[in-house]
């Protein structure tokens, strides 16, 4: 975090002391502390911090995972696809690496950032699961029970 401070000085309006008192000051543009906080955004932008839990707004990101089928999540505004990925893994049990991620119609990458996308609170994610991940897993059940033997059929 980087605090700077600005002089009184720099924000000094031209106008006479009859107009600033009018306006309700004395010329001043913050009333506070005279210091701005600033941080780093992960995209390497510097912007004035925002007030919440911790310098992290949290939003809640409905997931839809079928037709009639979401989950709300809680997460950081500032977290990536990945880190939903794994929050959802422990909601729907399917590991990250077979999740794949849809926002605005445009499958997400691991490393892309909610709010540079622009996934806001209450926003819908669509969750599928990947279609090669899921071929590759019934061949390997469908191996399974072709190299077992078969067990006879016992009516009772």
């Amino acid at each position: 975090m980087i605090k700077l401070r600005y002089s009184k000085r720099l924000f000094k309006r031209s106008s006479s002391p009859k107009q600033a008192a009018a306006c309700g000051g004395d010329g001043n543009v913050a009333a506070g502390a005279g210091e701005i906080e600033w941080e780093v955004r992960p995209g390497g932008m510097l912007v004035q911090k925002r007030d919440g839990r911790g310098g992290e707004e949290a939003i809640t990101v409905r997931v839809s995972t079928g037709f009639s089928c979401w989950h709300d999540v809680s997460i950081g505004a500032t977290s990536t696809f990945g880190e939903l990925k794994v929050v959802l893994s422990m909601v729907t049990g399917l590991e990250p690496r077979e999740q794949r991620l849809l926002f605005r119609g445009k499958e997400r990458e691991d490393t892309d950032h909610l709010h540079m996308v622009g996934v806001r609170d209450k926003d819908k994610v669509l969750l599928l699961e990947d279609p090669a991940l899921k071929d590759m897993k019934l061949r390997a059940l469908a191996a399974q029970v072709v190299q077992s033997p078969c067990q006879p059929f016992i009516r009772v």
